[in-house]
């Protein structure tokens, strides 16, 4: 009422007014709020900082790094299909800072793997100055949140995969230099000095030299990317790092068993680290029935690879008949919020985070199609009884942790 000397109005002549009027704030019950208007609440005011992106690879493979051919202001539905990310999806879903992943294939040789990588960065950079009222270049978690205070999205820059440095700590301090804040150690290929979670280990873990590759990160204040890597590389990677690790975009593997997601093993170590899984929206690494369908299709097509030697026609028209008969499953949000639900239960609430690969993949679980749907997920996570406390950490809190963890490492006199 206006006259009520303790309306709003009223009180805004006092020193003490914000703390009374968060206190009333507060007082209110959470239960007078749907899930979704806590969800969206907590993210206006923090927004996600997620860990893995992949819109610049995409702008490499559909324009040719050519900024002129799209506008990142308003994408067409047939590009936002594999993008999953413009201005207004961005916007939609709260994103507040983002790890735009520089990523080249794992196969190239060294030297056009370096050079595509450096090109890459470039991709990351071009955006960010093209669009600057909407992205912020962040280099630090300082500068993160300046930037989020801005209205912001802080661009970071991940590098993905320990190909990209063609083994030579000289690239490495040259990557960090153009940017990259952190490496994704392998990708899908076992490197000279490390183990791919995807690939025959060479090394059991890291080689000598790999760990020379940790301890110069650890120095710069380059945080080390446990995803793609195998299960004896990432003990090996604790054992050496002297600074938090990410997982980048990698969920439970106890919860769907695939050699992409973190053991339990290695769950209970990320404590004593203080390192953050962000979790991943890839299909196959959050249905456990997607990754079975995706085991058994595999095997109907080796199969039908030597039935139909010389006839692809015939060897096709077989996976595809199988296809028909047994339909792939989906993937969900909910599956997503389960993955959330074992590292939080194992880990700690301290050591969650998102990556959601946008941009990354084919297909997402439904109800997560594209950047403006992380309010989706956390309200899921409201209902399962996260409090926004805990959606802060998840949002954002666990990642610069991490990222002032790396920074507090590299400060250390040697």
């Amino acid at each position: 009422m206006a006259g009520n000397r303790f309306s709003r109005a009223g009180l805004q002549g006092f020193w003490w007014a914000p703390a009374i009027l968060s206190l009333v704030a507060f007082a209110v019950p959470s239960s007078a709020a749907s899930p979704e208007a806590t969800a969206r609440e907590v993210l206006a005011k923090t927004p996600v900082i997620d860990g893995h992106n992949d819109t610049p690879h995409q702008i490499a493979e559909l324009f040719g790094r050519d900024f002129s051919k799209f506008d990142l202001k308003g994408l067409p539905p047939e590009t936002l299909a594999k993008t999953h990310t413009d201005i207004p999806t961005a916007r939609a879903g709260f994103l507040g800072g983002q790890y735009w992943s520089v990523y080249v294939e794992a196969g190239l040789p060294k030297h056009e793997a370096v050079t595509r990588t450096v090109q890459q960065i470039d991709v990351v950079r071009q955006m960010i100055a093209r669009y600057p009222e909407t992205f912020a270049y962040a280099s630090t978690a300082a500068e993160v949140e300046t930037a989020m205070k801005k209205g912001k999205i802080a661009s970071l820059i991940g590098m993905e995969g320990g190909h990209s440095i063609g083994s030579s700590l000289e690239i490495l301090r040259q990557t960090y230099a153009l940017g990259a804040r952190y490496m994704t150690i392998t990708h899908s290929l076992t490197t000279d000095w490390a183990d791919s979670a995807t690939d025959a280990p060479k090394h059991d873990g890291l080689s000598p030299f790999g760990f020379e590759v940790i301890a110069e990160m650890n120095r710069l204040g380059m945080i080390v990317d446990l995803s793609h890597v195998s299960e004896a590389t990432m003990h090996d990677v604790l054992d050496q790092t002297k600074a938090p690790v990410l997982f980048t975009h990698s969920n439970a593997r106890a919860v769907t068993p695939h050699p992409r997601n973190v053991p339990d093993s290695v769950l209970k170590r990320l404590p004593q680290n203080g390192g953050v899984v962000m979790v991943t929206f890839v299909p196959g690494f959050t249905s456990a029935e997607r990754r079975q369908w995706e085991y058994e299709k595999a095997a109907v097509a080796g199969k039908a690879k030597l039935e139909f030697t010389g006839n692809p026609a015939g060897e096709k028209a077989a996976v595809d008949a199988w296809i028909a008969a047994n339909p792939q499953p989906k993937a969900t949000l909910a599956q997503v919020a389960d993955h959330i639900d074992h590292i939080r239960k194992v880990a700690g609430i301290d050591h969650v985070g998102i990556g959601g690969d946008f941009g990354g993949v084919d297909e997402l679980p439904v109800g997560l199609e594209n950047v403006s749907t992380y309010p989706a997920l956390f309200a899921e996570l409201v209902r399962r009884g996260y409090s926004k406390a805990d959606l802060v950490k998840i949002a954002q809190g666990n990642a610069l942790r991490v990222m002032r963890g790396a920074e507090a490492t590299a400060a250390k006199p040697r």
